[in-house]
């Protein structure tokens, strides 16, 4: 898109201006490619962010958000800070607080940006509907959005309940991931060679992403970090908490997916004897919080159903054990599975018992949680808040 907008700018002897958030931990060949963008010749500012923002990590329980660029872990950065990025020691930007939300960045930009030149603002969004079905319905559904003259691919920004003087454009919303390769090859564009990596390595173009690897989506593609650049995967696995983990785990349903990785010539029993292992050799703690909370949930259905441990079965009927109303075990190894802390899904509720050993995991590893970090998770946002 930016490539396009530099076509066009020239033909119009125009200049335009680009914002590139950078997140830190990215592909070093993604970094290049913003390098060759720079050179662009109808670019008038460049504005390459490398502000500590607070980032999904769905790779952990523990560290549920992380923060980039943040100087306390300069250390551990992926990479050294790029010498022409706007960086929280020469930042313009008087709105601007540590560990704020991309999503709010963006937004604070577009007002200050507006403000700074007085004028309306087109702000270009190199997004496709063809990867999400939510990007399809922002743009599709006109009912709750103000547009540019009526074009449908546009929406007017706003903050809160006040509009903004900015509109945003998606000019390639409709392009098909063959549209983009086309365009690569017909006007000769310039693309990042992790594609071509990415494609050499299984990955088909439909698949293929970009975005911060730790995310809800990306972090399906977790193992292709380490495969395409190895390098930047060592220094990317002390840098992020339970990256290691979303590397081995990413395709099961231990980070979300409905899949389970069990394989075939273990029994559930056993899988879940693996897990437990499997944990115990990262973090010895949390397997014996785990182990402690199913010892108690079998004793419990000893003594209220008579069901020793000998005779749990290794599978029950599947809406019961959805239910929460039978013993498996399954049950127990897909508990394990999905990183449940506090095994809701083996009918225990939160206790301050529980809540004490996780206070006591974080400070026996440091920064594993923030005082402004943010997290969806209500019962970690409140223990984030009182820390």
């Amino acid at each position: 898109m930016v490539q396009l907008a530099n076509m066009v700018a020239t033909k119009l002897n125009k200049k335009f201006d680009v914002l590139y958030i950078d997140l830190e931990a990215q592909y070093a060949y993604t970094i290049k490619h913003i390098e060759e963008l720079k050179k662009l010749p109808q670019i008038r500012d460049f504005y390459h962010i490398a502000l500590p923002l607070a980032l999904r990590n769905a790779v952990s329980v523990l560290q549920p958000k992380w923060i980039c660029w943040e100087e306390e872990s300069k250390d551990l950065w992926v990479r050294t800070m790029p010498e022409d990025s706007i960086n929280i020691q020469n930042c313009p930007f008087p709105w601007f607080r540590k560990g704020e939300e991309f999503e709010e960045f963006i937004l604070q930009f577009a007002e200050w940006y507006q403000e700074k030149y007085k004028t309306k603002v087109a702000c270009g969004v190199g997004i496709r509907t063809d990867e999400s079905l939510n990007r399809f319905r922002t743009i599709a559904f006109q009912n709750k959005k103000i547009l540019f003259k009526d074009y449908h691919w546009t929406t007017k920004l706003k903050i809160q309940d006040k509009y903004l003087n900015v509109y945003n454009f998606y000019p390639i919303y409709d392009w098909k991931a063959e549209d983009i390769w086309g365009a690569v090859s017909k006007l000769d564009l310039k693309f990042n060679y992790i594609y071509e990596l990415m494609y050499k390595n299984g990955v088909s173009i439909y698949e293929q992403r970009l975005c911060q690897p730790y995310g809800d989506d990306q972090k399906n593609g977790l193992n292709q970090f380490r495969a395409l650049e190895y390098e930047t995967w060592g220094k990317v696995l002390n840098r992020v908490n339970g990256v290691n983990f979303g590397n081995i785990y990413c395709k099961t349903s231990a980070l979300g997916n409905i899949k389970s990785c069990k394989p075939n010539f273990m029994t559930w029993q056993e899988y879940a004897v693996f897990l437990l292992e499997s944990i115990g050799i990262y973090n010895r703690d949390l397997m014996r919080h785990y182990y402690r909370k199913i010892k108690k949930f079998m004793i419990w259905y000893k003594n209220k159903y008579g069901v020793d441990v000998k005779d749990i079965p290794d599978t029950a009927e599947l809406k019961l054990e959805n239910q929460k109303k039978a013993i498996s075990w399954r049950r127990i190894a897909r508990a394990i599975e999905k990183n449940d802390f506090y095994l809701k899904r083996l009918s225990f509720a939160q206790t301050k018992t529980d809540d004490k050993e996780l206070h006591e995991l974080i400070h026996k590893w440091d920064n594993l949680l923030y005082k402004n970090t943010k997290t969806d998770d209500k019962t970690l946002q409140k223990l984030v808040e009182n820390f």
